[in-house]
C-alpha cells in the first residue's frame, strides 16, 4: 500500500509538470502584437515625471528626505576612476572586492543623488549626477573582473571591442535609464551630448550584445543545468533600461520579446514546487527577480501581464521564501546561500500581493525597516515602487507564517517544527538533489538542526567569493565539500560534484507527531567509495528530539566517518553522549546532547581554523566558531547500522 501511494504521488507530481503551461511569457504575445500591447516609449510614464509635483507629494517623504540626507554627505564626492591593477587582482591575488567596492559605491552615489534632485527639483545635484554618468560611461566595463572569461585572451582585463553583459553591467544601464528618465532635459540644458552618450553606451554594451551575441546565462547548459539568478536578474535590468531608454518601437517590442524568450528558458524548467535550489540569500534575485519583470511590464503595458500571478509555479516561487525561514533571523542556507539574508521585505510584500498570498504579504511587512537613505545595493527600479506604497505598507499586519511542515518534492527538501507559527523547540530540515545544482555544494542528504529559532547543528554555506570559488579548485574550499557537511566520509571518499551524482529513494511523511524524511545517498559518491546503499532517515519526533538513522551495505569497510558541524564548543564528557554547548545570542545557554554507541563510534571535535582569503565571509556570519564533530567507526563492517539522537540534556 505504501509503495502504490509513493507511485500515485510521483504520477501526480509528473502530471503536473506536463500539464504545467510553458512559454508562460513569450508565448502570450507576438512580437507584432507586443509592440501594440507596450505603451509608447516617449509617453510611457511609471512613476511621476519629475515636474508633476503633485505626483511626487503621494511618495513617501520621509523616505524621499533621508534620500536628501544622505545625498548631501555625497555632495564633494570624488568620482574615482578604477585602475587597471584594481582589476588585475581578481587574476594576481583571487580578491575581487577592492574593484567591486569602487564600482558599487559609484552606483549608490549616482542614484541616491538622482532620488534627492527629484524630490528637491532644484538643481543642486545636476552637476555631481553629470559628473557620475560620465565617469560610469568612461569605464571600460560596466561588470566586475569576477564575471570576466577566465582565459588568456582576458587575464583580468575587459576586451573593449567585445561587450558582453553580466549582472552588473545590466545593473548599471538601469541606473542611466532612470537619470535619462527623470532629468533628461536638465541634462539636454547642459548639453545634448549626455542623453546621447547615455543611450550610446548602453546600446553598444548591453542592448546590442544582448539582441545579436548568446550569453550562457541566457539558457540551460549543455549538460541539462537550468540557469540561475542571472537570468531573471540580467532580464529584470534588460526590461528596464529598453523600456525607458529605447525610442524605436519596433526595436523596444523586439528586445522585450527576446527577454521574454530568454525568461521562459528559467520558468520553463523550474521546478513546480517552487524552490530555488540556490537557496534564500539566491531567491532575492532569482524568483524575486522574475516577479520584478513581471512588475515592470505591467506598468508598460496596463496590466498585460497580471495573467502571471494566476499560474501555481510563480505562486509556490513567491512562497518559498517563507517556506525557507528557520527563525526571525535564520533561513535554510544550503548552497551558497546565506544562513542569515536581508530581507528585501518590500518586494516581497508586494510580490505577496500580486500573487493573493496573506502569508506572504505579512511577512514582508514583518521586515519593513525604518527610513536611513540607503537605496540597496542592487535592483534600483524596486525603490521606485517603494516610493508609492508606504502608507499601506506601514499598517499592514506583521507576522512570520512559519509553516509546521515544508516539502518541496521538485528540489527534494524538507523541513518541520515542533509547532507552527512559533519558532520555540526543534526545527529540522534535510536535503536531497544532486551535486550539480547552481551554487552547489556537496550536500546530498545533509540536515541542519535549529532550536528556538537559533543554530545548533549547522550548514556552514559560504564565505567570502574569490577567484578560487567559481573555479576548478571550487571543492578546494573546504565549506564546498561533503566531509564539512552533516554527511558520512566513507572509505576515505567524500562525494564528488556532478549532475550523476545524485539522491535516490527520497520519500517524505509527516503526522502530529513527527515528521521523516528518507533519502539513499549512496549515488553520491565515487563508484571506488564502494557504496551500495546508504539509507538515511531524519525524524522529527516533535517537541522531543530528531533521530537520525542510516542503514548502509558497503562492497567494502576500510574506514566510516560521521561527521556535524556546528557553531558551539562540544566535548564528550560520557562515552555515548556528545554535549554541544549551545549558547545563542540573546538566548538562554543550555546544553545538548547528540547519543551514539561508543563501542562503535569514537567522538572527536576540532575547531576549524579560519585563515583563507575564503573564510572572511565564514567569520562575518558565525564568527571564529565552526566545529567539526568526527565520528570515527571502529569496526567497519559492510552492513551496518548507526543511530543518532539530538536532544535537551
Amino acid at each position: 500500500m505504501k509503495k502504490l501511494t509513493f507511485l500515485l504521488f510521483t504520477l501526480l507530481v509528473c502530471n503536473q509538470l506536463v500539464a504545467q503551461k510553458q512559454d508562460l511569457l513569450s508565448g502570450r504575445y507576438a512580437k507584432e502584437e507586443l509592440a501594440k500591447v507596450l505603451i509608447l516609449q516617449g509617453e510611457w510614464a511609471p512613476f511621476p515625471k519629475r515636474d508633476d509635483r503633485a505626483g511626487w507629494a503621494k511618495a513617501d517623504q520621509a523616505m524621499m528626505k533621508a534620500f536628501v540626507q544622505k545625498a548631501e554627505s555625497y555632495l564633494d564626492y570624488e568620482w574615482p576612476h578604477i585602475p587597471a591593477t584594481k582589476s588585475l587582482l581578481i587574476e594576481r591575488t583571487g580578491d575581487r572586492d577592492e574593484y567591486q567596492t569602487v564600482s558599487f559605491k559609484k552606483r549608490d552615489v549616482l542614484g541616491t543623488m538622482l532620488l534627492a534632485e527629484i524630490y528637491e527639483n532644484k538643481g543642486r545635484f545636476i552637476d555631481p549626477i553629470i559628473n557620475g554618468v560620465w565617469s560610469i560611461c568612461e569605464e571600460s566595463f560596466w561588470g566586475v573582473p569576477a564575471h570576466l572569461p577566465k582565459t588568456k585572451d582576458y587575464a583580468g582585463l575587459m576586451d573593449v571591442s567585445r561587450p558582453f553583459v553580466d549582472l552588473f553591467a545590466a545593473e548599471t544601464a538601469t541606473y542611466l535609464a532612470w537619470v535619462d528618465y527623470y532629468l533628461g532635459d536638465k541634462l539636454d540644458a547642459v548639453s545634448p551630448q549626455i542623453r546621447k552618450r547615455i543611450y550610446n553606451e548602453t546600446n553598444n554594451r548591453i542592448f546590442q550584445p544582448l539582441m545579436n551575441q548568446p550569453h550562457g546565462w541566457m539558457a540551460s547548459t549543455a549538460n541539462g543545468r537550468r540557469p540561475n539568478n542571472w537570468n531573471p536578474w540580467i532580464c529584470s535590468n534588460w526590461i528596464n533600461a529598453v523600456l525607458l531608454l529605447e525610442p524605436d518601437t519596433q526595436k523596444r517590442a523586439a528586445s522585450v520579446h527576446k527577454a521574454l524568450t530568454v525568461l521562459d528558458n528559467f520558468l520553463n524548467p523550474h521546478p513546480l514546487d517552487g524552490g530555488c535550489d540556490e537557496g534564500p540569500s539566491y531567491w532575492g534575485a532569482a524568483a524575486a527577480s522574475l516577479y520584478d519583470n513581471i512588475s515592470l511590464l505591467n506598468l508598460a503595458s496596463k496590466d498585460a501581464f497580471q495573467y502571471v500571478y494566476q499560474d501555481e509555479k510563480v505562486k509556490n516561487m513567491g512562497k518559498f521564501i517563507y517556506r525557507a525561514q528557520i527563525g526571525e533571523q535564520y533561513f535554510l542556507n544550503f548552497a551558497d546561500a546565506d544562513p542569515q539574508p536581508k530581507m528585501s521585505a518590500n518586494m516581497i510584500y508586494r510580490f505577496g500581493k500580486a500573487i493573493n498570498d496573506p502569508d506572504m504579504m505579512k511577512f514582508g511587512a514583518y521586515y519593513r525597516e525604518p527610513e536611513d537613505g540607503s537605496i540597496g545595493r542592487f535592483h534600483y527600479f524596486r525603490n521606485f515602487f517603494s516610493l508609492f506604497m508606504q502608507d499601506e505598507y506601514r499598517a499592514a499586519e506583521k507576522a512570520l507564517p512559519l509553516p509546521k511542515d515544508v516539502w518541496l518534492p521538485d528540489l527534494q527538501v524538507f523541513a518541520a517544527r515542533d509547532q507552527a507559527g512559533t519558532t520555540k523547540g526543534f526545527y529540522v530540515a534535510a536535503k536531497g538533489g544532486n551535486n550539480d545544482e547552481s551554487h552547489n555544494h556537496n550536500d546530498i542528504g545533509n540536515y541542519v538542526v535549529y532550536y528556538d529559532g537559533q543554530p545548533l547543528l549547522i550548514d556552514v554555506g559560504r564565505g567570502t567569493y574569490t577567484r578560487k570559488t567559481f573555479s576548478d579548485k571550487r571543492y578546494d574550499i573546504w565549506y564546498n565539500r561533503s566531509d564539512y557537511h552533516n554527511v558520512p566520509t566513507i572509505n576515505g571518499k567524500t562525494q564528488l560534484p556532478g549532475g550523476e551524482y545524485k539522491a535516490e529513494k527520497v520519500v517524505y511523511k509527516s503526522g502530529d507527531a513527527f515528521a521523516q524524511f528518507a533519502v539513499d545517498i549512496a549515488k553520491s559518491y565515487p563508484a571506488d567509495a564502494g557504496v551500495t546503499s546508504w539509507q538515511r532517515n531524519i525524524r522529527l519526533n516533535r517537541g522531543k528530539n530528531v533521530q537520525v538513522e542510516d542503514l548502509i551495505s558497503l562492497k567494502k569497510a576500510d574506514a566510516l566517518t560521521q561527521h556535524l558541524m556546528t557553531s558551539y564548543p562540544a566535548e564528550v564528557k560520557t562515552p555515548g553522549e556528545l554535549i554541544i554547548h549551545y549558547a545563542p545570542k540573546g538566548g538562554t545557554a543550555k546544553d545538548f546532547v547528540v547519543k551514539y554507541d561508543p563501542k562503535r563510534m569514537q567522538a572527536s571535535v576540532e575547531k576549524i581554523k579560519l585563515e583563507a582569503m575564503e573564510d572572511k565571509g565564514i567569520l562575518t556570519k558565525w564568527g571564529d566558531n565552526i566545529y567539526r564533530i568526527n565520528f570515527q567507526v571502529i569496526a567497519p563492517k559492510t552492513t551496518d547500522k548507526f543511530n543518532f539522537i539530538i536532544a535537551s540534556r
